[in-house]
């Protein structure tokens, strides 16, 4: 079965979930297109070499030229030189504001492939084929495009929203397990941010059917996360404030923001303040979502802190990751994670602010927490997990 999710921004599309979506490919390249360039990452030669086939096939009654480019593997795709590189292919290409490009791959490869049809003559249509249950929940959708610097994950970007998503659950088959579990860091922080079905089912049905790639159970968590980030992102394209959601809660403490200020599609940064400070630390050798459940974890110690939360939700932030073999802990230092976090996006002036939970499914703002509170919960990253219920 088929799952059309409508994103209903200023320029609306679909995002469609399930088997084998990804040979609707022409239909969203159109019949008007000369030139089709279809951003890949190595790991994926064949599968886009078979992509391209089927996309020529399709559109057999037209002259076509798509062709592959061919990038690295995950963050290291993220940069200048292979942005350049990408461009030099559609300027040798002849790519004019009527060709399309495809982002085919997980986030880092859809991210690059954006920001490649963003910047090229000012904005060139683009179609994401995502492949990897990362990319399906976060990347894919909502319009964010962009690479690394040395300075910090995804500071040079733009908005450009893509005419189409494409989902294909048949390509997750052979998704390693490691990989299926660290998108699923997403999903659960969609759970926590806006849908509190997720975390349930996860918690009901055991890991076994989630972490199963041709379960019924993990394409029904991939819409449901496809669809928290569909309803934010149509409410806030571009992370101005506001929006529609039961999860656009207002900003709090340190006096950032105003008590006007609603939180809008900030909360999808929900553990990434954090975990973007340890992906850099790590030099990328970190998985994104492993980095964004250590970061998850890390903003509920810091929200019971500031009497926000309740030590039972915290302790779930645990229970739930940790039942998908996903970090919850971590042992380095503090103080070169601290000066990467200075570097966030949410950054205002010299204070920091992080998305928390008030409530279960309500995110804010916390403005200018002490460093002091900053390092204690950070130490509760390598202490035991405390019981359910202690601190209350």
């Amino acid at each position: 079965m088929t799952v059309r999710i409508r994103v209903e921004t200023s320029a609306p599309y679909d995002v469609l979930v399930g088997s084998g979506v990804s040979d609707q490919l022409a239909s969203l390249v159109g019949d008007d297109v000369r030139r089709v360039a279809i951003v890949h990452p190595t790991v994926l030669r064949e599968r886009a070499a078979r992509l391209r086939s089927t996309l020529l096939r399709q559109q057999a009654t037209q002259a076509l030229d798509v062709h592959l480019v061919e990038v690295p593997d995950g963050e290291a795709a993220k940069n200048a030189e292979v942005l350049q590189y990408c461009w030099d292919v559609l300027g040798r290409s002849g790519f004019t504001r009527s060709d399309v490009v495809v982002g085919f791959g997980g986030g880092a490869t859809t991210d690059l492939a954006g920001f490649v049809a963003a910047s090229w003559l000012r904005g060139v249509r683009f179609v994401n084929v995502s492949t990897t249950v990362l990319g399906m929940v976060d990347a894919a959708v909502g319009g964010k495009t962009g690479i690394n610097t040395a300075s910090g994950k995804n500071l040079v970007g733009a908005f450009h929203e893509p005419v189409g998503v494409l989902c294909d659950l048949d390509l997750l088959v052979d998704l390693p397990s490691a990989e299926l579990r660290s998108g699923l860091a997403e999903v659960v922080k969609c759970g926590f941010i806006a849908d509190p079905s997720i975390l349930e089912l996860i918690e009901s049905v055991g890991t076994g059917a989630v972490l199963d790639p041709t379960s019924a159970i993990l394409a029904e968590l991939v819409a449901k996360g496809i669809r928290v980030k569909a309803q934010t992102v149509a409410g806030d394209l571009r992370e101005t404030g506001g929006g529609a959601g039961p999860w656009a809660a207002k900003s709090t403490g340190g006096g950032a923001g105003g008590d006007d200020d609603s939180i809008g599609r900030e909360a999808l940064n929900y553990g990434h303040t954090l975990g973007h400070a340890i992906e850099r630390e790590e030099r990328y050798t970190v998985r994104h979502g492993e980095a964004i459940s250590i970061g998850m974890v890390y903003v509920a110690e810091l929200a019971h802190r500031h009497g926000l939360i309740d030590a039972d939700l915290v302790q779930r932030h645990r229970d739930v990751l940790s039942s998908l073999s996903l970090p919850t802990t971590w042992a380095g230092a503090f103080s070169p994670l601290l000066a990467a976090m200075r570097l966030d996006k949410k950054t205002r002036g010299d204070q920091l602010r992080f998305v928390v939970l008030e409530d279960l499914g309500r995110t804010t703002i916390l403005a200018g927490p002490d460093e002091e509170t900053l390092r204690d919960s950070f130490a509760a990253l390598a202490a035991p997990s405390p019981s359910p219920g202690a601190g209350r």
